[in-house]
């Protein structure tokens, strides 16, 4: 479980927060590339956490961990899932300074990634599109059917890209989509990138969440894998969360 870290400037720019990077299910950080590129080149540290996509709790305090060893503003970027993970691993982060989810769950306390998804129609992501794994620790491991896994998730994305990615797709745990949060909704500022063509995920969800959560709209006009499909989106986001608290 590894991450990528590139180191604060010691120059004008060190006032830029951190962005810290959580990849969701399905998936790994290499999604985040563009993105963390054209930001690097801005300026930003950059921090990729490796999700490891166990249970809700375990994935939390990994990702806090990595927070506790950064200084100075954060802005935390969660895909996906990583909409939920972000949700506990942010709490007791007293420098996190805005959220961003991207095509993420927001959960409110005590609702879980998998429950949300069956609150409105239009996800395919369903049982004849995945496969089942058992895990020796007793766990179920998810993947999403290669041969569909640019309908379900991909979408936006070039043929031989959504291929490429479908294979080296990492898996999610039953158990962690069914994972509860614990704690209540931050109060930082948040932003949600709003996937209007997907099929994981379902674009109304993404609306009612963004809007219970008070979280501002950036729509992105692809499928469920908005960090490697519009990761220009991904920018916009940041640098309007980035923009917090700093001077105009």
């Amino acid at each position: 479980m590894s991450i990528f870290h590139h180191d604060r400037p010691t120059t004008g720019d060190a006032l830029k927060p951190t962005v810290v990077f959580v990849h969701g299910a399905f998936a790994d950080s290499s999604g985040w590339a563009t993105a963390a590129n054209v930001l690097s080149g801005q300026g930003f540290p950059i921090v990729t956490v490796a999700n490891p996509l166990r249970d809700l709790s375990g994935d939390a305090d990994y990702v806090h961990s990595v927070l506790e060893t950064i200084e100075g503003p954060i802005v935390l970027v969660g895909h996906s899932y990583a909409g939920a993970v972000i949700i506990e691993a942010v709490d007791g982060i007293d420098n996190a300074v805005a959220l961003v989810y991207v095509a993420a769950f927001i959960p409110e306390r005590g609702e879980s990634s998998g429950q949300l998804n069956g609150r409105f129609p239009g996800s395919i992501l369903t049982p004849e599109n995945l496969v089942t794994r058992p895990t020796a620790d007793g766990r179920t491991d998810l993947y999403i059917r290669a041969d569909r896994y640019a309908d379900v998730y991909a979408g936006g994305l070039a043929a031989d890209a959504a291929r490429d990615t479908a294979f080296g797709q990492r898996p999610i745990t039953a158990e962690a989509l069914g994972g509860a949060t614990t704690v209540e909704l931050s109060t930082l500022p948040k932003w949600q990138i709003v996937a209007t063509a997907d099929h994981a995920v379902p674009t109304e969800l993404q609306r009612f969440m963004a809007q219970r959560a008070g979280a501002t709209v950036i729509e992105a006009d692809c499928g469920h894998d908005v960090p490697a499909a519009r990761p220009h989106r991904v920018v916009e986001a940041v640098l309007a969360a980035a923009s917090v608290g700093q001077p105009a």
